[in-house]
């Protein structure tokens, strides 16, 4: 960290150009935003590239280092990418400095350059693994405003207000699923304030585009905003989201966001085009008693495969890679369920030669390989993953306790609030309403998939409105949408929610069962 911050107070005091190279998610485009935006405000001129998923792939590339450098880069800071890009980095040795933040993992010596930031870095002690890329620019742009200001920098100048940074890092933490606790949860905790203040245009204008109107919350962030951002690099413009969140007019912000909005949508339905056929093979590998679930489709479109991976992941409770298959390619990404380490099997497969790329953490992983090599890769994932077989097939719900209907209260949702944010390693609780009735249930929303219920207790009093989400097709939208009246054990959560100026409590349901 110190070299990195040293050589970055180099590049602002003299005025450098400096190249940031970015990666294509949420955390990639939360990371670039944070430096470029940074940088440009101590005056440095920035220049950026962020690769498109299909024609470059993920992280450094020589052609496009090469073209920072002839834009004037002299230094050059990969964000959420670069650990494991020690041959592409080589391309602009002596021509340009080098600086990775990330926090992927790494199998060896960091690549020889200025300096690589990364909490997961093998010779690492701080117990920080748990970051995000951009949480990791965050810490780099303290170190760097702290540099700056031990070298008199701030003498004659204001020093840029780090606070207003954290909408992106909370973003950011979310989106790319890492545990909210102990530092994450400061840093979530504090952004989501920053967030509520709307003073980014780019994020202002997506929450207005999503109907968020209520206060941001870990769900706002990983439900409205992320998906949307992370659509354009799925199958659009690589770097739209970083240009939304570095915009500074209101109205260009909203042409954006309404831009992403549409990608999102068109996104949708490209997944819905793979799921059935995807969902169909891993069902008949499940069956099969595969720890891993591998399933590949020609035609398919690289960019959903991830999101088709995470739906697999859901539906079975096991490890899931997806692969789109083009020209004897097979270029795929994985999600994993808790305790299972996909990224070091994925990292372990490519060391073996089974694959032509491929890297990743725990819960998400990324992977290219020939297409006649599918099989080996699945009997490898089977054998590394083998204690995936133990899990059972559909994922525990932790139930905290049992709630009756009058005592799901607007005191209660907001006590529970305190808990929050919510997400992985800080699970949101789940209560149980025990032998609820539905009396009222309807589809609402432009496309119909989010069912609206009101329920009350066994013997009737105050209804509850409650709310299921992605509710397309399947047994629980069947028995919300029943009319027999049997009762049911109603799962889900009890929430806050704040509309036209007043609060009521809302149940988002997760499960049901008949009573």
């Amino acid at each position: 960290m110190d070299a990195a911050a040293e050589r970055l107070a180099h590049a602002v005091r003299h005025h450098e150009t400096v190249g940031v190279f970015g990666d294509y998610d949420v955390d990639g485009a939360a990371s670039s935003a944070l430096m470029i935006g940074l940088l440009r405000g101590l005056g440095c001129p920035v220049v950026y590239h962020v690769p498109d998923r299909l024609t470059e792939g993920y992280g450094p590339n020589g052609p496009a280092l090469r073209a920072l450098v002839g834009q004037g880069a002299r230094l050059i800071v990969c964000v959420d990418c670069g650990t494991a890009a020690a041959d592409a980095l080589a391309v602009v040795h002596n021509q340009a400095d080098v600086i990775v933040l990330d926090h992927h993992k790494i199998e060896g010596a960091p690549p020889p350059i200025r300096a690589t930031v990364n909490p997961n870095r093998l010779d690492d002690s701080s117990g920080l693994g748990t970051l995000c890329a951009a949480a990791v620019a965050f810490l780099t742009a303290v170190a760097l405003i702290r540099t700056l200001r031990r070298q008199g920098f701030f003498q004659t100048r204001r020093e840029p207000d780090m606070l207003a940074l954290l909408d992106l890092v909370a973003l950011a933490t979310v989106c790319d699923v890492m545990p909210l606790t102990g530092l994450n949860r400061a840093l979530v905790t504090q952004g989501l304030k920053v967030m509520a203040r709307r003073a980014r245009p780019g994020i202002a204008a997506l929450l207005d585009v999503a109907q968020a109107k209520d206060r941001p919350t870990a769900f706002t962030c990983g439900f409205a905003l992320g998906p949307r951002i992370n659509a354009a690099g799925r199958i659009s413009e690589a770097d739209l989201g970083v240009r939304l969140l570095l915009c500074e007019d209101p109205i260009e912000a909203r042409s954006l966001a309404a831009t992403l909005d549409a990608v999102n949508r068109q996104r949708q339905e490209v997944e819905l085009s793979m799921l059935e056929l995807a969902m169909a093979e891993a069902q008949r590998q499940s069956e099969a008693g595969h720890p891993a679930l591998l399933v590949a489709g020609a035609d398919w479109h690289p960019g959903v495969v991830g999101i088709v991976a995470g739906r697999i992941k859901e539906r079975f409770n096991r490890p899931a890679c997806v692969a789109a298959l083009a020209d004897g390619i097979a270029k795929g990404s994985g999600r994993s369920v808790g305790g299972i380490d996909l990224g070091g099997a994925v990292i372990a497969a490519r060391q073996h030669g089974l694959l032509l790329t491929g890297g990743g953490h725990a819960m998400a992983a990324g992977f290219s390989l020939r297409a006649d090599r599918l099989g080996d890769f699945h009997a490898f994932l089977d054998e590394r993953l083998a204690a995936a077989a133990a899990l059972p097939a559909a994922a525990d719900l932790a139930v905290e306790a049992t709630l009756s209907v009058p005592g799901a209260t607007t005191e209660l949702a907001r006590q529970l609030q305190h808990l929050a944010p919510f997400g992985n390693g800080n699970e949101e609780p789940v209560f149980v309403l025990p032998r609820a009735r539905v009396v009222r249930a309807e589809r609402i929303g432009k496309e119909g998939n989010t069912i609206r219920a009101f329920v009350e207790g066994e013997g009737g009093g105050p209804r509850l409105k409650a709310l299921l989400f992605r509710a397309r097709e399947g047994a629980l939208s069947d028995a919300l949408l029943s009319r027999d009246g049997l009762p049911l054990n109603l799962a889900g959560h009890l929430r806050a929610e704040e509309w036209n100026g007043q609060t009521t409590p809302g149940f988002f349901l997760s499960d049901a069962a008949l009573a």
